[in-house]
């Protein structure tokens, strides 16, 4: 259990060192067309629990049923408990920054038009997903470090409503959307 805890600070310094060195770089982004043809997002489920709200995008940018890839984040889980979508917790965080997880492997293999982070807590396997994920435009909230997005929307994380009225006026306004 000791060896444990300090295995697991050490892995989170080294997660902090990484991430406070690949934001100081320059980022690519993925691909140069517009339009949105996918959206990831990476959710904190301590925060905001209900993701089927997440699939209501697919209608609202008239995208295919498989467009919008969702991934919930809870700091302690157990993984042998049934959860009806992909997670990943601070259990999973490797050495130099590595998410250890398969399904987060899986989201990070995939590229998306539009990431959207919502979580509005300095969580560091959140931040570490957003920076490993390759997406063209990074949307998130304000309070979070600001150069992890793209587009900061200054809404409430518990009205989705509002956010997404939001993320389609200012895609619309990028000309991302039509």
């Amino acid at each position: 259990m000791f060896l444990r805890a300090i295995t697991d600070k050490f892995k989170h310094m080294s997660g902090q060192k990484f991430l406070k060195r690949e934001l100081g770089k320059k980022t690519q982004h993925t691909g140069s067309k517009k339009g949105v043809t996918s959206i990831g997002c990476i959710v904190n489920l301590d925060q905001f629990d209900n993701v089927d709200v997440f699939y209501d995008l697919v209608n609202e940018f008239s995208l295919p049923p498989n467009a919008v890839q969702v991934i919930g984040y809870k700091e302690e889980y157990n993984k042998n408990s049934p959860y009806a979508k992909p997670m990943f917790s601070d259990r999973d965080l490797g050495w130099r920054g590595e998410i250890q997880n398969g399904y987060a492997q899986e989201f990070l293999n995939k590229e998306f038009d539009v990431l959207i982070n919502y979580y509005t807590e300095d969580k560091l396997l959140l931040q570490l997903m957003t920076l490993h994920t390759k997406a063209r435009l990074n949307v998130g909230f304000g309070e979070v470090d600001k150069d992890l997005n793209d587009l900061i929307l200054n809404t409430s994380i518990k009205d989705f409503t509002i956010f997404k009225k939001e993320l389609k006026k200012y895609l619309f306004i990028l000309n991302e959307i039509k």
